[in-house]
């Protein structure tokens, strides 16, 4: 990171940041072109370990993707902010940003697929709710977590 002076270097920091966004933006590669996607997402961070989920048609250009080649980067963002300034070249954006990368795995159990489900409707709805899935919710869906294997955090606060 080039600008260490706005690194967020504390893990409780970098996942209040992913705890408190609700967007997503996954990043993954097709024939070395890029293709990114806006998603909702859940996640859990244990033992040092963070994986997010996502949900999706069981078909698609990212489920194409994905099975072709399963690594991806991520990002999300929250807390933005413009500063004005005097002039043009003075404004500035407040922002808190957590970005890293890791591998997909598409999710195949039942129970694997209702824990993913519970971790983006934990993380949308902020509710400690444990959902029941019907076995045709949970057949109709696709599931896939990404086991991150590092991620950094980035801030500018507003002045």
């Amino acid at each position: 990171m080039r600008r260490k002076d706005k690194e967020i270097v504390n893990i409780e920091d970098k996942m209040h940041v992913i705890d408190k966004c609700k967007v997503c933006r996954l990043g993954l590669s097709e024939n070395n072109r890029p293709y990114i996607i806006p998603l909702n997402y859940g996640y859990s961070f244990k033992d040092d370990t963070l994986i997010l989920f996502f949900h999706s048609a069981l078909e698609g250009k990212k489920v194409d993707i994905i099975k072709h080649n399963n690594k991806a980067c991520f990002e999300v963002d929250c807390d933005n902010q413009l500063i004005e300034g005097e002039n043009a070249c003075s404004y500035s954006y407040a922002f808190k940003s957590i970005i890293g990368f890791g591998e997909i795995t598409i999710l195949e159990s039942k129970k694997e697929k209702s824990n993913g489900l519970n971790a983006i409707m934990k993380q949308q709805t902020g509710k400690e709710t444990e959902y029941d899935f019907t076995e045709d919710q949970l057949r109709n869906v696709m599931i896939y977590k990404l086991d991150v294997e590092e991620f950094t955090g980035k801030q500018k606060l507003s002045k």
